[in-house]
């Protein structure tokens, strides 16, 4: 015969805490609402001390206007207002610093007479070459966006520290007015004298005058050469030929403008495409014409 089993509380039903719909209700309530509101609490009380207090100036109009001010802005500088323009210190503190205070990259280091030491005997000239155009991993201007007598004010700051007694360059608007009279000697040996009665001869002559001159705005020859081809062309730097040098602009010079401008605008030799500018082509065109005329 077998015994009988007498139940017990593990053979009993199993029941949950949860019994009626009331109770369902409370636990769900319980296990979400309250603690997305535990979230929220914790959230404005981390956030606290950023949030105006009551009575402040946060909703004023100046204090909005600060904080939508644009992260960037444009600024235009006056190419004759030197106190707009940045010293070679502030230069190299807003962009050379990056790489030439730890010498990162291959950078010469600032100060390090031993690293300037062969770049300081190449001269001025092949220095600001190497800093307007790009060396290296050194992107043209340092990745900067300073005018060219800045990058070179910073060139002469940085050489100089180092044992260089580069001079302080020359103002842009002294480099323009120089170059003008050049510019207006060729244009007036390039215009062919007028003919009497010869209406196309006289009206070849201003138009002649033009293309030498060049646009009025951003592609004068006396400023693109200046701020871009005179870092080499002016003391012959890396085999560039020297301005007005007749002897080395000869072989040259008999190729005609339109093949030394294909050469400029694709590059040769030590120089980059455009000399590194970003001139159109009509400009650089209007630039070697200027120099080949002043080679004539």
């Amino acid at each position: 015969m077998t015994e009988a089993h007498e139940p017990n509380e593990i053979d009993g039903p199993h029941e949950g805490p949860i019994k009626t719909p009331k109770q369902l209700i409370l636990a769900v309530l319980y296990a979400f609402v309250v603690p997305i509101f535990g979230i929220i609490l914790l959230v404005m009380f981390v956030t606290a001390d950023k949030r105006p207090a009551a009575g402040s100036d946060a909703l004023e109009p100046k204090a909005i206007a600060e904080r939508i001010h644009p992260v960037g802005m444009v600024v235009v500088k006056d190419a004759g207002d030197l106190s707009a323009m940045k010293t070679g210190e502030q230069v190299f503190a807003a962009q050379c610093t990056a790489c030439h205070t730890a010498g990162a990259l291959g950078a010469p280091k600032f100060g390090d007479a031993e690293a300037w030491a062969p770049r300081i005997k190449t001269g001025y000239e092949a220095l600001l070459h190497s800093a307007l155009a790009g060396k290296n991993q050194m992107p043209p201007q340092g990745g900067g966006d300073f005018s060219d007598y800045e990058i070179g004010r910073a060139v002469v700051y940085m050489a100089d520290k180092a044992g260089a007694k580069f001079p302080e360059p020359s103002a842009p608007t002294a480099a323009a007015s120089s170059a003008a009279p050049a510019v207006a000697a060729a244009a007036s040996s390039a215009a062919p004298p007028p003919v009497a009665g010869a209406g196309t001869a006289v009206a070849a002559a201003p138009a002649a005058v033009a293309a030498v001159a060049g646009p009025a705005v951003g592609g004068q020859p006396p400023t693109l050469y200046a701020q871009i081809c005179s870092a080499c062309h002016a003391a012959g730097v890396a085999g560039a030929p020297k301005f007005a040098d007749k002897a080395a602009w000869a072989p040259r010079v008999a190729q005609g403008v339109d093949a030394l401008t294909a050469s400029a605008i694709k590059g040769k030799g030590a120089m980059p495409p455009k000399g590194g500018s970003s001139a159109s082509e009509a400009e650089i065109k209007t630039v070697v014409a200027y120099m080949v005329n002043a080679a004539k």
